[in-house]
């Protein structure tokens, strides 16, 4: 267990130290805000779609570790990935972060370093911080231009 919770802490905080995919995306078609007003974290998700695939993700804001590591893990995970698949993904780890799922983050589950979010769970008041971008980048997918909320 300690080495699980080494794992996560070491990830959050390298993807929040160095995020990946952090700016401003030109030519973006789909984007959308998200802000956490309990602790001020805001994001901007920007993507570009080739048809229905995620080809380009970018995120930009300010937030605490958890929240920028979350966005930066999911820029990730997200390229080359399909629409679907995007919105299939946000639902796995929204339940796994929640606690909603009976399934856990496994990397043998084809989520890699997304494994690492589940952490969160152990801490509920940042599982908003953890989930922010990904309710952003749902409400780009759907073209909902209503700044995200983490509800």
């Amino acid at each position: 267990m300690a080495d699980l919770r080494d794992l996560y802490q070491e990830t959050i905080l390298d993807h929040s130290r160095h995020p990946k995919n952090f700016g401003e995306l030109e030519g973006a078609t789909h984007r959308a805000e998200g802000y956490n007003p309990l602790c001020g974290d805001q994001v901007e998700v920007a993507l570009q779609l080739d048809g229905d695939r995620v080809s380009d993700i970018k995120f930009r804001g300010r937030g605490c570790a958890i929240s920028t590591a979350s966005a930066s893990l999911m820029t990730e995970a997200l390229k080359g990935k399909t629409v679907d698949e995007a919105l299939a993904l946000f639902r796995k780890v929204h339940d796994a972060v929640t606690g909603q799922s009976t399934d856990e983050l496994h990397d043998d589950s084809g989520l890699g370093k997304l494994a690492v979010l589940e952490g969160v769970k152990q801490y509920p008041l940042r599982v908003k911080c953890a989930t922010l971008a990904w309710h952003a980048l749902r409400n780009a997918l759907a073209g909902q231009h209503d700044v995200a909320a983490t509800e």
